[in-house]
């Protein structure tokens, strides 16, 4: 079968499985790549969730000996939930972000390359293939911007012209030669929205990211969040959307053709404090399918308490000095006295004395300490 004709037959069937883009390119190191990878890591930008191989990253072959092609697809996910929770007086919600609605996207997307794979053994027996997503060694972005799936801006994400960047993406290498296709244009222009709207400055110039900063991945982990950066995050639960939101080229973009995508609003949008005391198995239970419980429900409780705090919840009181009296987990006790200083009064500061009193953990004993400071107005006149 000649390449071209293999070309089409793939694009065809990726039609047929429901992706929505497919782009082709070789396999060759990604030579820029490497030397921004480089810079990264010796700024301290990089998050540590990804492949610490360099060249691993930026060599296809590390992962499928004699490589010569990557495939690259996209699928798009709604950027709009349709129908909300109704709000109700003291009912304060949290927020998941739009890449973590519906099915984890990491499933659906290896089931589609999946398919593809095994379409592509049926076309050439003996072929060898390596698919990954997001997980994988490879940089998503780079494979996709340079297969034309998108170009990358300057929040870092890869811009499509039809679905903007609302797309999940994957790719798989294989060692048989297709045609490549031509790499995205930029799309930017002078545009800085993104830039300018980035709640911490993570997007320390156009296109670099500082990811230690980056609130997606500062509501990922799993300790004491820095004290310049709680205020930061409002009621994000997990990821953050602004530098798409205020993206021109996602301007009235919204696609829930891919069902498994379909949010639920409860649980994009859940109340607060019923997060607060959640058992593991009920947190499995609602949120298990969802990309965004892929840490536990340790950083979506101490993001909880934080919300909690940032909507000044008194309602809240009771719940968070149970934390602090009870919780096994330093880092819900402290977050829970931070948010019992922020939120201030008289119930507040008793539980913080008692707690001080008898708190052993030397993180937990800071954060009281800091709770019950001059500044932090604890009785509020």
């Amino acid at each position: 079968m000649r390449a071209e004709e293999l070309k089409q037959k793939l694009i065809a069937k990726a039609k047929e499985i429901g992706i929505d883009k497919i782009g082709f390119t070789t396999a060759d190191p990604f030579i820029e790549l490497r030397e921004r990878l480089i810079e990264q890591q010796e700024k301290g930008y990089h998050s540590g969730f990804e492949e610490p191989d360099i060249e691993k990253r930026v060599n296809p072959e590390r992962s499928l000996p004699e490589a010569k092609t990557i495939i690259a697809i996209a699928l798009a996910y709604p950027s709009k939930l349709k129908n909300p929770p109704r709000s109700e007086t003291g009912a304060y919600r949290g927020i998941f972000c739009r890449a973590s609605w519906g099915e984890d996207y990491h499933h659906v997307l290896r089931d589609k390359l999946a398919q593809l794979e095994a379409y592509l053994h049926e076309l050439v027996p003996g072929v060898r293939t390596q698919s990954m997503v997001d997980t994988g060694a490879l940089s998503d972005r780079a494979v996709a911007e340079r297969a034309g799936i998108g170009w990358s801006g300057k929040n870092t994400a890869i811009i499509t012209e039809e679905f903007g960047s609302w797309v999940y993406l994957g790719e798989m290498i294989t060692d048989v030669y297709i045609p490549s296709d031509e790499p995205a244009t930029d799309g930017c222009g002078g545009c800085n929205r993104c830039v300018d709207a980035c709640p911490t400055g993570a997007l320390v110039q156009p296109g670099q990211l500082n990811a230690k900063s980056c609130i997606a991945y500062l509501t990922q982990t799993k300790g004491f969040l820095p004290d310049e950066y709680r205020t930061k995050i409002g009621n994000r639960l997990y990821g953050c959307d602004t530098c798409q939101t205020v993206c021109p080229k996602n301007r009235k973009i919204h696609f829930d053709h891919h069902q498994e995508f379909q949010p639920d609003p409860e649980k994009v949008k859940p109340l607060l404090k019923p997060l607060l005391s959640m058992s593991n198995r009920e947190f499995k239970e609602k949120f298990g399918r969802m990309s965004g419980s892929w840490r536990g429900k340790k950083p979506i409780q101490r993001n909880a308490i934080i919300a909690l705090a940032h909507f000044n919840d008194k309602t809240a009181v009771p719940d968070l000095i149970d934390l602090l009296h009870h919780d096994p987990r330093p880092v819900i006790r402290g977050t829970a006295a931070w948010a019992l200083g922020k939120i201030g009064g008289e119930e507040a500061k008793k539980a913080l004395v008692q707690a001080e009193q008898k708190e052993t953990d030397k993180e937990v004993q800071t954060e009281i300490k800091k709770a019950m400071g001059p500044e932090k107005k604890l009785v509020h006149q």
